[in-house]
């Protein structure tokens, strides 16, 4: 008797365990089939944003950054509004230095209108135009000169289609520090809630604030930190078609498949992120056209900083 009930519970767990086993097989051969389909989208998509340039590296760096050995690197990130007949002036200019042993980015904002030499046209002019002039070779070398450190990459935004991203992460929140009208959308201080629309005019306003390019730069600063953040997210991985569509379409880089895939090293250095700010210069007009003048202390200073965070 005993025998026959020690035999009939050996049955029962028989039975038991393929009901345990096969759906915890069935959900690790769904995150596989996940996981792989999220990651042929990812280099699908990593493939279409990557542009090459003529400018194979810095002149400043005795050899190209090797981001498989951790190097502190740079990023020009410019936000283009883009025209129907050229190619636009770049309306936002932002330099990131990156520094995977201190895992800290430094994060400078440079006004659009900020005298400077051109380089490669040899004249004198906003630093904005060029881009107008020359394209991303020409607006790294410039804005190179400009702080004197090395622009390794560039990552180049549709502007006008932003909005497109915004929207595929589901919408960011920034904290806003003013009640201001601009377009059609009110954005009351405090807490706002942007979707793609309201987030493009919320970062292009610049009269009404009293700050002017400052104010607009920390707007702009918010929202991509918001749309980092967002992307970060289950929700936003969960939609992640969505996402790698908005950013196939409308963003641009020099960085290849590899080393795009290689950033994933520089995780935490990513998700600290230090302001510096551009607010002692003036404006000054010459032959009737506004220019802003950089401070050449607080530019010096600026400079110094970013070569330090570059190791350099």
């Amino acid at each position: 008797m005993e025998e026959n009930r020690k035999r009939r519970r050996k049955k029962r767990k028989r039975r038991i365990w393929p009901w345990i086993v096969g759906p915890i097989v069935l959900i690790l051969v769904a995150v596989g089939v996940y996981v792989a389909m999220v990651y042929k989208d990812l280099t699908n998509t990593l493939d279409t944003v990557h542009e090459p340039i003529e400018r194979e590296a810095s002149e400043k760096r005795e050899a190209p950054v090797n981001l498989n050995e951790q190097e502190p690197f740079s990023v020009l990130v410019l936000g283009v509004d883009e025209r129907e007949g050229d190619r636009g002036r770049s309306d936002t200019m932002i330099v990131l230095t990156v520094n995977p042993q201190e895992k800290t980015t430094k994060m400078v904002s440079i006004p659009r209108d900020t005298y400077t030499e051109i380089v490669g046209r040899g004249t004198m002019d906003k630093l904005n135009h060029a881009y107008a002039f020359g394209g991303i070779e020409m607006a790294m070398d410039s804005m190179e000169n400009l702080l004197d450190i090395p622009i390794d990459y560039v990552v180049q935004v549709n502007m006008e289609s932003f909005k497109d991203i915004v929207d595929a992460v589901g919408g960011v929140t920034v904290l806003n520090n003013m009640s201001f009208k601009s377009g059609e959308y009110t954005f009351p201080e405090g807490p706002v809630e942007l979707n793609g629309e309201e987030a493009l005019a919320y970062v292009r306003m610049r009269k009404q604030d009293p700050n002017g390019d400052f104010g607009r730069q920390d707007r702009q600063k918010d929202v991509i930190m918001g749309v980092i953040k967002q992307g970060a997210s289950a929700n936003s991985l969960l939609n992640y078609q969505s996402i790698f569509g908005a950013v196939g379409k409308n963003i641009r880089t020099n960085m290849t498949m590899d080393e795009m895939l290689g950033l994933q090293d520089y995780r935490g250095a990513i998700g600290k992120v230090d302001q510096l700010y551009v607010e002692k210069g003036e404006g000054q007009k010459i032959d009737g056209i506004w220019y802003y003048m950089m401070n050449e202390e607080e530019l010096n200073a600026i400079s110094s900083e970013l070569k330090q965070h570059l190791g350099i």
